[in-house]
């Protein structure tokens, strides 16, 4: 079954898009904790990170690393964090968040964005990767 993100991906659902390689895409996450905050995933759907190849796991880490140098360079942040959790979606995905404190990266904290404020931002990232 297609997840979520398979939909993204596809065109099916629409995003807010940064980046996409053969590979991988990356769109803002629409629950964002800090602006900015970035999905990187595999157009391949693997459930979990370790279910990659190391081949395709270093492959995402370097779109991810060409991601958040973009984001880094775009939003105001001490930081661009990484954290690959995967409990809500069964399909690999690494989360960028620029921080500015630990709150931000915590997932507790979650902001509210609108589509014209979402569109900016992905614009931006995307001006700078």
């Amino acid at each position: 079954m297609n997840s979520i993100f398979s939909k993204i991906i596809s065109g099916q659902l629409s995003s807010f898009k940064i980046a996409e390689d053969n590979k991988h895409f990356a769109f803002l996450d629409i629950n964002p904790n800090s602006i900015g905050h970035t999905l990187c995933v595999t157009k391949k759907q693997v459930d979990k990170f370790l279910d990659l190849t190391e081949d395709e796991y270093l492959d995402l880490m370097a779109f991810s690393r060409k991601v958040a140098k973009a984001i880094e360079k775009s939003v105001p942040c001490n930081r661009v964090s990484l954290s690959v959790i995967g409990l809500e979606v069964p399909h690999v995905h690494v989360h960028l968040i620029p921080v500015k404190n630990m709150d931000e990266a915590t997932f507790k904290v979650k902001i509210k964005l609108s589509d014209k404020k979402m569109r900016e931002i992905a614009n931006l990232i995307k001006s700078n990767f």
